[in-house]
């Protein structure tokens, strides 16, 4: 019997690949209106490389840009990227579609949701209360707060650890084949990918680990009831 959900945060509920590309893109157009003196194109990929090898929640991206492109430290462009940055995750932050509908619909049917995400905790909690989402979750799980990153077994032991329920009984949604569906499967949750943003179609050698495929979040109360009624975990595909 599933008693608890969880979801990935990232490009799952929040629409934030889109998000982040365009805030990223936002960040250099404004510094070079500010005098950086490097064209778009450069500034912007040497930012992408910067962000590869660094990660995301790294905290000095534009400081670090300007010495990869060998600037002198000027802090008015470094202000005028975190201005533009920031700006624009405020302007264009997003639910995924249809994500506060299927969020709605399980509660109403009487399962406990959690969120299981990866990613500096300010930060991921800042996605969710400026989303208004929060009351719908009983706990989130976030990794660095926790000290383990998906696809650790730990994280999902942690979650299952807070909700009180064996793994059999809860359910992993996410975009993410290798840490979200191969996590959660390796620890015996059942397993919901998301086929959405950037990885729609990346790590297809994971894809055995998916109990179920979904293309609409509108999909999930369908996917639980098939759980609860015990049919065979046959792979679901949206047509």
């Amino acid at each position: 019997m599933v008693e608890v959900i969880f979801f990935d945060l990232d490009d799952t509920l929040v629409d934030t690949s889109r998000l982040a590309e365009l805030a990223r893109k936002n960040a250099i157009d404004n510094m070079i209106q500010h005098g950086l003196p490097v064209d778009f194109e450069t500034a912007y990929n040497e930012l992408l490389e910067l962000i590869a090898e660094y990660g995301s929640n790294f905290p000095h991206h534009f400081d670090y840009l300007l010495r990869r492109l060998d600037l002198k430290y000027n802090p008015k462009w470094v202000a005028a990227g975190v201005i533009a940055y920031h700006n624009t995750k405020f302007a264009h932050l997003r639910e995924v579609k249809n994500a506060r509908k299927a969020l709605i619909k399980l509660r109403e049917m009487g399962y406990r949701l959690g969120i299981i995400t990866d990613g500096n905790p300010i930060k991921q909690w800042e996605k969710v209360l400026r989303l208004d989402i929060d009351d719908f979750f009983e706990y989130v799980v976030v990794s660095d707060f926790e000290g383990v990153k998906k696809p650790h077994p730990k994280i999902y032991q942690k979650a299952l650890k807070i909700f009180g329920v064996k793994a059999e009984e809860a359910v992993m949604v996410g975009d993410r084949l290798y840490s979200d569906i191969f996590g959660a499967k390796r620890v015996g949750m059942h397993t919901v990918w998301f086929r959405y943003g950037k990885y729609a179609n990346r790590e297809l050698e994971y894809e055995q680990h998916a109990d179920f495929k979904i293309d609409d979040l509108l999909e999930l109360p369908h996917v639980v009831e098939v759980l609860k009624n015990g049919s065979n975990k046959e792979v679901h595909t949206n047509r």
